[in-house]
């Protein structure tokens, strides 16, 4: 059992709410199954535009225009975005426009009911038991406050968005850096002590720490193993968390 008296929780999402596999093994083919006919089928959409030029930034380009500067015809730019997605999800980059466009591409799995958000056993419960108790529940994820929001809105325990006041991604900074944690914070409106920082990432719980958070590790089946020596409370459940004020 670890004891808390932390006044808000963050959460992270894969390997702390949802398995890994459930978005390594759904989530990601997804989008690989529809991104070529996505791109083609809202190429004019504002938000399709949008994460196009946050893409070619995350692809090392200083614009849209010098990213396509060999293309002649959309359809050619279209290929170009496509291979450049597929690109960036074979190397695993946590990068923001890769994420906004996952995140429309999922909106239309999740309203189809093609996807449905996998959550724990023990989540749902636990989560509106911290609401019971008045605690201020935020979710932090290297997906997109968009994705997140798709997530909890269409899990196997139904629409959960209510239960959270809060929620963060890249866009607040990476989740190794202890500054976005200090961003948080003062988002929060709480002493960095009174948050609870819960994640499956040994790393970001470091980073947590040394921005004033509380944090602790959690262990899921399928989760990658931590190195031992790590300094942090593991759990297995949500339910092991008992909030002492």
């Amino acid at each position: 059992m670890f004891e808390t008296d932390a006044r808000g929780i963050l959460l992270d999402i894969e390997g702390t709410t949802s398995s890994i596999s459930f978005v390594y093994d759904s989530m990601f083919p997804f989008v690989r199954e529809h991104v070529a006919s996505f791109v083609l089928g809202h190429w004019n959409e504002d938000s399709v535009q949008a994460a196009v030029g946050l893409l070619a930034v995350d692809l090392g380009f200083n614009s849209t225009d010098a990213w396509f500067k060999d293309c002649d015809s959309d359809s050619a730019k279209q290929d170009l975005v496509v291979s450049g997605i597929i690109g960036l999800m074979d190397a695993d980059v946590k990068a923001t426009g890769l994420k906004q466009i996952q995140g429309v591409i999922w909106k239309e799995g999740f309203q189809s009911g093609e996807l449905v958000a996998h959550l724990y056993d023990d989540v749902a419960d636990s989560i509106q038991g911290w609401n019971e108790l008045d605690k201020d529940v935020r979710i932090y994820s290297s997906g997109s406050v968009q994705a997140q929001r798709l997530f909890f809105g269409h899990t196997v325990a139904g629409d959960l968005l209510g239960m959270f006041k809060g929620h963060y991604d890249t866009t607040t900074g990476a989740k190794q850096d202890s500054g976005s944690y200090q961003k948080i914070a003062m988002s929060y409106g709480l002493e960095p002590r009174e948050i609870l920082f819960v994640s499956d990432v040994v790393g970001e719980l470091v980073a947590a720490k040394a921005a004033g958070l509380q944090g602790v590790l959690s262990i899921r089946p399928g989760n990658k193993p931590a190195e031992p020596g790590h300094g942090f409370a593991e759990i297995t459940s949500f339910r092991e968390i008992r909030c002492v004020s």
